[in-house]
């Protein structure tokens, strides 16, 4: 049995300010730079003690919100691919759904990967409705794009002999040739959360990730 440890980073003093929300529209000048700096200290310390323990490292991402001060998944992995050494790194989620450039996240992901000597596991994630607006993506067939960046994105970690062209309904790249390539082959492994049958059938048809 696999356990993984998770907290969304919280930044707890803003939550008693008699704010109508915590997300979204909450003013960041309830955020201190300073004590925002010892949580983040806090929370990679507890994930360092993970690592002593044995139990693996659960991190994920939200926006304009007190509640998870994760901005990036993918900052908070790298960091943790170089001060962990044994423990498996999953990001759950990183939300493609919502993000222009998913050829940044094959990237990415790639480095950390590397970086991490093959310890990443991938969570891709729609992402939840209150982002749309931060992130200013498109509500409108958002699966659809969700679905392409993950296709491409695997494309683009398994292709190994030179550059190929993406040519799709929501993203295009002329050249694609991602370095370094990952650690793990032909990807790290890739969990995706679910709630509908519809989510479940595109997971089983594509046999190269795991439901949540």
């Amino acid at each position: 049995m696999q356990c993984y440890h998770m907290t969304e980073q919280p930044y707890p003093d803003a939550w008693n300010t008699g704010a109508s929300s915590l997300r979204v529209n909450l003013p960041n000048r309830l955020c201190d730079p300073v004590v925002a700096a010892e949580l983040y200290h806090r929370y990679i310390d507890e994930w360092m003690l993970c690592d002593e323990l044995g139990i693996n490292v659960f991190v994920n991402e939200h926006h304009s919100t007190a509640t998870c001060l994760t901005a990036s998944c993918m900052v908070t992995l790298a960091i943790l691919a170089r001060v962990t050494k044994r423990v498996r790194l999953l990001g759950l989620g990183i939300p493609i759904a919502n993000r222009p450039d998913p050829l940044r996240v094959a990237e990415e992901a790639s480095m950390i990967d590397v970086i991490s000597r093959g310890r990443l596991d991938m969570g891709f994630i729609k992402g939840v409705p209150y982002e749309i607006v931060p992130s200013n993506a498109k509500p409108v067939r958002i699966m659809d794009r969700f679905w392409e960046a993950h296709d491409f994105i695997l494309k683009a970690m398994t292709t190994t002999d030179g550059p190929f062209s993406w040519e799709g309904e929501y993203f295009d790249y002329r050249s694609v040739n991602i370095w370094p390539r990952p650690y793990q082959q032909p990807h790290p492994p890739v969990w995706i959360s679910s709630n509908s049958v519809s989510s479940i059938r595109a997971i089983a048809e594509r046999g190269t990730c795991s439901a949540r």
